[in-house]
């Protein structure tokens, strides 16, 4: 079913509402949510999304881009969302974490989001990647990545699956920065006019 642009937004907005709401910071749950797509098949009796052909979705800071995406709303208003890759790609990822001008990216065959536990799954050829600003901070590497957007934990998982001609075990791979002084807190700086006064020492050297 082939829609124009107009009623495909529409659609989505209706389908898609809530679907990932917890993926960006706390200020993207009050923005519109945005799809693009070839065609869609929605179902309202089952509450079942399919978007198909390049799919674009956006809301707020969040971005989520896959051959496929398909969402399914359970009664209590809980969606499960998986983006799938075209065939030798990959679907994409990305957010801003709240508070912070730091961003989590990730890509990987399928994308697997579940609402009500607020965890995102990374599956086949899975990359997770943390930036600062533009500057790559960290990157991981597996067979499945599981981050939980509730604690900013992630798990890697190796094994065939992750196996590749540069990488023929299949172990896991990171590169992880160390924190920065740009990441701890910034220091309190004292209001003017209260440094203390410097005075000449008459006793140096004794």
């Amino acid at each position: 079913m082939k829609l124009s642009p107009v009623s495909l937004l529409m659609a989505a907005v209706l389908a898609l509402g809530g679907a990932f709401p917890a993926f960006a910071e706390k200020a993207d749950r009050d923005k519109p949510m945005n799809a693009e797509a070839d065609a869609l098949r929605y179902d309202d009796l089952n509450q079942t999304s399919v978007f198909t052909g390049n799919v674009v979705i956006t809301k707020g800071t969040t971005i989520v881009r896959g051959d496929r995406v398909d969402v399914v709303q359970d009664p209590q208003g809980y969606q499960q969302a998986t983006a799938v890759a075209a065939p030798g790609k990959l679907a994409y990822f990305r957010r801003k974490r709240d508070g912070l001008d730091e961003y989590i990216e990730g890509e990987a065959e399928r994308i697997e989001y579940d609402s009500r536990a607020d965890v995102v799954k990374f599956i086949k050829r899975a990359v997770v990647r943390r930036y600062a600003g533009a500057t790559l901070m960290d990157e991981t590497t597996g067979a499945l990545i599981t981050y939980d957007n509730n604690t900013d934990v992630f798990t890697v998982d190796g094994g065939p699956q992750n196996r590749t001609a540069a990488n023929p075990t299949g172990r896991i791979r990171a590169m992880l920065s160390p924190r920065t002084a740009a990441s701890a807190p910034a220091a309190v700086t004292p209001p003017a006019g209260t440094a203390p006064r410097l005075r000449p020492s008459t006793t140096l050297g004794q």
